[in-house]
This record gives C-alpha cells, structure tokens and sequence, in this order.
C-alpha cells in the first residue's frame, strides 16, 4: 500500500504507529512532497520481530499481571481515552522501529500531567506492577519497549511548553515535546536546540536527556548533562522530585538532574525540563567531500578544528557502503559526482557569512591541497544544505531497507574508529550479509555500525557479539556511545564499567526503586 500525503501531515517517522488502523502492519511507503521516498517500511507480520522474551531468553520477575481491576482503576484516574487496551493499537507500541524487540504488554497509559504520572506509579507500586517507560521509541537497544507484559507509559500528550526566557536561554517544557517542535518554537526568539538527531521529528526530550542523546551537533554544545539545567522526574513510589532550575550555576548539594540523564527510565520518570538553548547562528555554511582513506579523513578532521575552530559546529563521516544506501536504496543523489571510499559532512556556524564562507573556502583549498580531499562541494543555500544533511541523517532510517539490520552504537579513540568496520569484514561470514557500513560523529568519537542481512540471522549475531564490545573494550572505547544500554548491552555493560561502579549503580537502584518496577531488565544485568 502506497500513500502519498504531505509531510507535514504525519510529523515524520514515528508518527507514522498511529496513521489510521494500520496496526494490520501491510508495508507502507509514504512519499513526502518535500523529499521524495521516506522509504520506511513497517513490516507484515509474517516478519515481525519474536518475542523479546523468547528471543534472548529472559526469566520474567516477580511480578503482578495485569487483571480487569487494574484496568479499571487506570480508566478511572486517567479516562478510557487515555488508556489503551486493544491488543491492534498496543502492537505499535510494544515493537521498537527497527523491529529488533517485540513486548506483549497488554496495557498502554497515555498521562497528560505529571500527578498523573504520579498516582500511577505509586498504584503500580503497591500492587508491584512492572511499567516501561515510553517516549519516540526511536532508541537501538530495546530500552523503550517492554519485556515482557509491562504496563507502557506513553509521554506523548505530555507536550506543553511551559516557558522560554530569550535572554537567559532557557526552555522548560514536558517531557513529551517533540525535538523538532521545540527546536522549531525557539527560532521565535533566536535561539536553538543544543542537539539534532536524525529522529528530530519523532523522538521526545525526554527520552533524549533520559538516554543523554547526543547527535550531529556535539562537537560544538556538548552533552546533555552540560546543557540540562534541571528536571522534574516521578519516583516509583510516586513522589515527585523537582529539581526545575533555570540558573546556568547552582551549586546547591548534589546535582540530582544527573542520576535521571542517562538513567533510562529506571531510576524515575523524566516528566519536566529545563535547558539551556544557545543562540541561533546567524550564518550556517556546509562543506561535503569525498576522500581515498579514512587517514585522509582523520588528517581533514584534525585540519578542519584548526583552520575553522570557533565555528566548526559539526563533523560527520559516511563510508562508500552508506552512501549506497543513500543512492540505491532511497534514491538520493550524491552531491559529488564521482564515488568515494569516504565522505565527510563538515558545518559551520557563526555570525558573519562572508568571513565564514571564506573561512571554510580556505580549509578546503588547503585540504585539496594537501591532497585530504579528493572532490568536494561548498553550499551556504539552506536548501542544499538541508539536502545534505537528508544524507546523513536518513542513514539510520535507510540501512533497514536492505532487511533485518544489526545495528550498533559504539564510541572509540580516533585511531581505531574505523578499524572496527574493517575488523568485522574479516569476522563476520560475507555469504550471509548484504552490507557492512559505518558512519557517524566524528567530532565526539561516536561510530555507527550498521550490518545489513536479509532476515533476523542468529549465526551473524553470535559472530557480532561479544566480538564488537570485546573490540571496543580492548581499545578502550565505550559500548554505548548515545543510545543507552537498554536490554541489549546488559550483560556487556563491563566492557565500559569497573565491578565497582556497576555495584553503585545496583545500589542506587535498590535505593530509589525497592520492587524493581522501572523499566526492567534494562541497563544492569542480573
């Protein structure tokens, strides 16, 4: 089934679970007037994802299930149109959007305010009721969606934005605000999200500052945990912790806002947010280039922070395998003519468009000169540089229609950043896969591995793990560069964390949430 409808009817990828009744799961291919094929494909049934549960072997914890009273008690405190119960409209939500993970929860609760939040999880915790969280769903490590038959907590009609100070910076709002809107909203008053992912449109701040996304633009704002400047989150028993600040400095005590970046849901529920926006620059330039090596692409790098330093903003690498996905698979057109091993999608931003043209003019000269760069292309137009960055940004999207996709989050030292992609074309049987690609953020040392098969194939993932966090541990690198843990890297997550720290953390679990029933059998292992 083919649906041609405007972009901006559907806000992009995840809105998509909820288009009609096409919980039947018929593929669908929406062709936005603006940029041509989206190419994204929800998959027939014959072909979803088993049960996570069944999948990698999951022994399911003390828990209540779900009974007729517990139903009615949600109904009553939240409304029947809030809560969820039609095994059709539940699918969308227990399935993650690479279709890796599949839960059976039988109940979604969709709160609009965080008392809401609050009577819920206290009701859950005294009849120990297990709930995932639940933002845009658009993480790769099955962290959003249930185990098993958890209650799924919908923060989506949690979007309001609360306030936005022009010449402080800063933004609160709920925890259900779109990426996009928000960014969209600050443009108003001349300011702009500190982050950008390709998930713009889809995924939630909350579900951004509880996995400490990070994205194209960190290189230049930092992380989540420097631009965060408070947060309101629910406890599991249901007692509100308010730590809404708007100060840039508060050194008040512990910084609480930074047990709940990065926690994932089970620590507390991620309900308010109060961020620091910087300013919108005035001037956005983009220079996209093609190279023989990736040595080449590390010496454009280490050039590019010297020549363009203050308004470098971001640096980005595809290798040829991706920009084949961009080509054959959803059918964009590469800015260069000729084919390149390697690509880089390198921003500036400032205040001043003919010093920065001419600043990142006079680095790609003396780039070509050096011979780093074999062909580039400069752009200052919005439009082309939209275009280029769709072919970045849409990788995570497109990789997925060559099949099932293996995919990877992973940070590693510069020196080694790419080896991993050569190091898994020796490992892995070729027979077996369509494509191995790596692409990612260069500027914060954050690779995306994505190993494309034509259907879930456990012999590739044995031969993937442990061997890819055995490879990052061995060259001290991090298993999750800004995606989270979830429930896939549990059993991984010593690659990356002294026995010490993992015990802290078991510890702080055990303090703040007694019963377990945040988000389990994510991020520690048993």
């Amino acid at each position: 089934m083919v649906i041609n409808v405007p972009i901006l009817t559907i806000m992009r990828v995840n809105a998509l679970w909820r288009l009609g009744n096409l919980c039947s799961w018929t593929q669908v291919i929406i062709r936005p007037k603006s940029i041509g094929i989206i190419g994204l494909r929800y998959a027939s049934t014959s072909i979803m994802p088993d049960l996570t549960a069944n999948r990698y072997n999951f022994k399911r914890g003390a828990y209540n299930s779900i009974t007729d009273s517990h139903v009615k008690y949600f109904e009553q405190l939240l409304g029947q149109y809030q809560v969820i119960t039609d095994p059709n409209e539940c699918l969308g939500y227990n399935v993650d959007w690479i279709k890796m993970v599949r839960g059976n929860s039988k109940l979604v609760l969709k709160p609009k305010t965080t008392e809401e939040i609050s009577a819920i999880l206290k009701y859950c915790n005294e009849n120990c009721l297990a709930v995932c969280p639940q933002s845009g769903n658009t993480g790769l490590v099955g962290g959003s969606v249930p185990v098993f038959d958890e209650i799924i907590i919908s923060m989506k009609l949690m979007n309001k934005i609360i306030s936005t100070e022009a010449l402080s910076g800063a933004l609160v709002c709920e925890a259900g605000c779109v990426l996009e809107t928000l960014d969209n909203h600050l443009d108003n008053y001349g300011l702009m999200m500190p982050l950008d992912l390709g998930a713009k449109g889809s995924c939630l701040i909350g579900g951004n500052v509880s996995t400490n996304a990070g994205g194209l633009r960190l290189l230049r704002y930092g992380n989540l945990h420097g631009s965060v400047l408070g947060l309101e989150a629910v406890m599991a028993n249901g007692d509100i912790i308010d730590c809404i600040n708007t100060l840039r400095k508060d050194n008040t005590g512990y910084h609480l806002k930074n047990l709940f970046i990065g926690s994932e849901g089970t620590l507390g529920i991620v309900t308010k947010v109060a961020i620091h926006c910087p300013t919108r620059p005035n001037t956005v330039n983009l220079a996209f280039v093609g190279l023989e090596s990736f040595n080449k692409v590390l010496e454009t790098y280490h050039l590019a922070k010297r020549e363009l330093a203050e308004i470098l903003s971001s640096c980005e690498m595809m290798d040829y395998q991706s920009m084949c996905i961009n080509t054959d698979l959803l059918n964009l057109k590469s800015p260069l003519t000729n084919k390149h091993k390697f690509y880089m999608v390198i921003e500036t931003s400032g205040s001043y468009q003919i010093h920065d043209e001419e600043k990142l003019t006079s680095f790609v000269e003396k780039a070509m000169d050096k011979n780093f760069i074999e062909d580039g292309t400069l752009s200052g137009d919005p439009t082309k540089i939209k275009y280029m960055w769709t072919l970045r940004e849409r990788l995570g999207e497109g990789c997925l229609l060559d099949g099932y996709c293996f995919k990877y989050d992973v940070s590693l030292p510069l020196p080694n950043f790419y080896k991993l992609i050569e190091a898994l074309h020796k490992q892995l049987d070729n027979t077996r896969v369509i494509r191995i690609s790596g692409f990612g953020h260069l500027g914060d040392g954050n690779l995306h591995v994505a190993v494309s098969t034509a259907e879930y194939d456990p012999e590739i993932e044995s031969q993937l793990e442990p061997f890819i966090f055995d490879y990052v541990s061995q060259h001290r690198g991090s298993v999750s560069a800004e995606h989270g843990i979830g429930m896939k890297k549990t059993k991984y997550l010593a690659h990356s964390k002294k026995p010490q720290a993992i015990e802290l953390m078991k510890q702080m679990k055990k303090m703040m949430d007694p019963k377990g029933i945040l988000n389990p059998y994510k991020v520690l292992p048993d």
